[in-house]
């Protein structure tokens, strides 16, 4: 009975902080306030960027650079199309490339966006790099608009807490939501309910990441071909999927083959030109011209 007692309030809660990822229509859970997540995401990208090494390759971080612009431009557009302007004031954009061998980058909350050259490199200067770069980035994005580093938070309380922390917690413990978000930016440790979840924030962020991509201009099926070349770069060495936070190489293909006509079909007419940037060219932006898709309501103006 005591247990039940325990259980009702904490049920209540969690009743209370779900909300709905507009582009998908999935509901998560939000026990983390957006002012929390915000402040502790700036500490962790402030502290990253204060060891990190940025590139003086000027070229490279010119194509960084314009990518990520057009895919922040593309959010910011789907935010304001779709009646969410309120959460465009959270985003104070910025663009580094940094030198780091490793395949990565990230968006943390708030668009503070980062490039390894690990990753520039893997992709290459073909004809598709801007395509391929932009799947990354959108999907780095995803990430921030669809507030899974909100949702990890949320997820890890709840994993760890007694309804004395879960008090803590709900009442604003700043201490508390900045060791659980730099928890939640790190290595998983169960196999039972995080990693999975993870894993669906993965498929989700790969979803919207090919959504601003199109929207952005550029060719979302180059997400097929750059998850083709992380899986020959991995050699076959990536861990078991029910172990690892992120899924299949072979998944996220499969699930990117079937979205992608779809997302075409919806978000294509309303797409900005996407002008390639030249290796030795400064980056430029190109303003996009109104568009509308029948049937959507998507509009870019």
């Amino acid at each position: 009975m005591k247990k039940l007692l325990w259980i009702l309030p904490l049920a209540g809660i969690v009743f209370a902080a779900c909300s709905t990822v507009s582009m998908t229509g999935r509901k998560q859970l939000n026990l983390v306030s957006e002012s929390e997540i915000l402040s502790a995401s700036l500490t962790e990208y402030q502290s990253y960027m204060k060891t990190a090494k940025v590139s003086t390759d000027a070229a490279a971080t010119a194509v960084v650079k314009n990518v990520a612009e057009r895919i922040a431009a593309a959010a910011e557009a789907y935010l304001t199309v779709t009646g969410q302007t309120a959460d465009l004031q959270n985003y104070a954009w910025e663009f580094n490339l940094t030198e780091d061998p490793n395949l990565n980058a990230f968006c943390m909350p708030g668009g503070k966006i980062v490039v390894y050259s690990g990753m520039l490199k893997l992709i290459g200067n073909g004809a598709d790099r801007d395509d391929e770069l932009a799947a990354v980035i959108g999907h780095e994005v995803g990430h921030a608009i669809a507030k899974h580093g909100q949702e990890r938070a949320s997820q890890q309380m709840l994993a760890s807490m007694g309804s004395s922390v879960l008090g803590a917690v709900v009442g604003g413990a700043s201490a508390e939501t900045q060791q659980i978000v730099a928890t939640a930016y790190g290595m998983g440790t169960q196999y039972g309910a995080l990693l999975p979840f993870s894993r669906k924030h993965e498929l989700e962020a790969d979803y919207i990441g090919i959504v601003l991509a199109t929207i952005a201009g550029y060719d979302a099926n180059a997400a097929i071909t750059l998850w083709q070349k992380m899986e020959a770069a991995s050699g076959g060495s990536a861990p078991a999927p029910f172990m690892s936070t992120h899924p299949s190489s072979t998944k996220r293909i499969s699930e990117l083959q079937k979205n992608i006509p779809k997302v075409k079909a919806e978000y294509g007419a309303a797409s900005q030109p996407a002008a390639k940037t030249s290796t030795t060219k400064k980056a430029t932006t190109t303003k996009s011209s109104t568009s509308t898709k029948k049937g959507t309501g998507f509009k870019i103006g």
